[in-house]
């Protein structure tokens, strides 16, 4: 009998120094596949040579892969595929649908180390955008001293009357909810746009709930925090652009196709919104002719790693994705299944035979 399959399409190996990402799987006796996706850069393998690397695997996991989705072509090379294991949040890289025909599980990494951090870095971005940090530095390092264009915006509202801003949360899950959390003690106004979660939540945060033309209008910072699917891809396009405050920022830590890029660009370029903070893009990395590379201080770039701090970041989201192997090549349902409706198909298909 040969030894079980595992194809890991998107390595992720530098999550600090002394930590071996992939020993667990290697100490298996499966037979390990690596892709040439990393962290590092996300454009691995296309589509043929995925379809060829997982001919035959019982398992695939890895990191975001922009390449090649996961898709059903590379998901019927593996007849016998059990599981395909994300160690990050987002599955926007799998056809999820696909795997749900085929009796395939699909699960992932939402853990605190990875949407906390993103959370975290939501709140630099916007303190950076709002207190000009990055025009304040280099006006000094120039020999400048307190040139009036570089007054900050306070948050919160005070005591003599300032009122304070409006912070608008699109998408109230993890990260939203704790941006909210980080938030409450600026004493800002907080409006939220999310149809999918319970009243509850929105009372828990101290928000109100709107609908996104009124959050879009009110709000003097937008942030994004929702899934990339058929329904948010280009949610935000020139239509919303042109609704929100000419002094408002976008904020987008979620992923690049919520937003539409050109439109973006056109409206930083045209004064339609005052700035933007990008830690996603709609191609990643992002190219040499991009023109959100020219737009000097009104954008704030980042490559997506909002979520990356020190013993933190997708370590955890790995140890996770690596457990969900394990136990689903041991014919057991894991946990972090992302589409659940599998797993009654799947249990019937591979429930308590063990491949390893």
């Amino acid at each position: 009998m040969s030894s079980p399959k595992i194809f890991i399409f998107a390595p992720v190996h530098r999550m600090g120094a002394s930590y071996k990402a992939y020993d667990v799987l290697e100490e298996s006796g499966a037979e390990i596949l690596y892709g040439s996706a990393s962290w590092s850069t996300p454009q691995g393998n296309n589509e043929d040579e995925m379809i060829a690397m997982a001919a035959g695997a019982d398992a695939l996991t890895g990191g975001s892969i922009k390449s090649s989705p996961i898709t059903a072509r590379v998901m019927d090379s593996a007849p016998e595929l059990r599981i395909v294991a994300k160690c990050s949040i987002g599955v926007d890289d799998v056809d999820v649908d696909a795997a749900t025909e085929r009796g395939i599980l699909v699960t992932h990494g939402p853990t605190e180390s990875n949407w906390s951090g993103v959370a975290e870095g939501t709140m630099a971005m916007m303190l950076t955008l709002l207190k000009k940090v990055r025009e304040r530095d280099e006006n000094v390092k120039k020999g400048g001293w307190r040139d009036p264009s570089l007054q900050g915006i306070s948050l919160g509202r005070h005591q003599d009357g300032y009122a304070g801003i409006t912070v608008g949360i699109v998408g109230l899950g993890r990260i939203g909810r704790r941006f909210a959390d980080l938030l409450a003690p600026w004493r800002v106004r907080i409006l939220t746009c999310d149809p999918y979660v319970e009243e509850s939540e929105f009372i828990r945060v101290n928000a109100e709930r709107v609908d996104l033309p009124t959050l879009l209008k009110e709000s003097d910072v937008v942030s994004l925090h929702v899934v990339l699917n058929s329904e948010t891809h280009h949610q935000i396009g020139a239509e919303q652009l042109a609704q929100m405050k000419p002094s408002a920022v976008l904020i987008n830590t979620a992923r690049g196709g919520v937003v539409d890029t050109a439109a973006l660009a056109k409206a930083l370029e045209g004064g339609r919104i005052a700035a933007a903070a990008l830690d996603v893009c709609e191609v990643e990395p992002l190219p040499a002719d991009s023109p959100l590379l020219k737009l000097g201080h009104k954008i704030l770039l980042s490559p997506h790693m909002a979520s990356s701090n020190l013993d933190g970041g997708l370590k955890q989201g790995i140890i996770w994705a690596n457990h969900a192997v394990l136990e689903a090549m041991a014919g057991k349902v894991p946990e972090h299944v992302y589409n659940k409706e599998v797993i009654p198909k799947w249990i019937e298909r591979f429930g308590g035979r063990k491949i390893l």
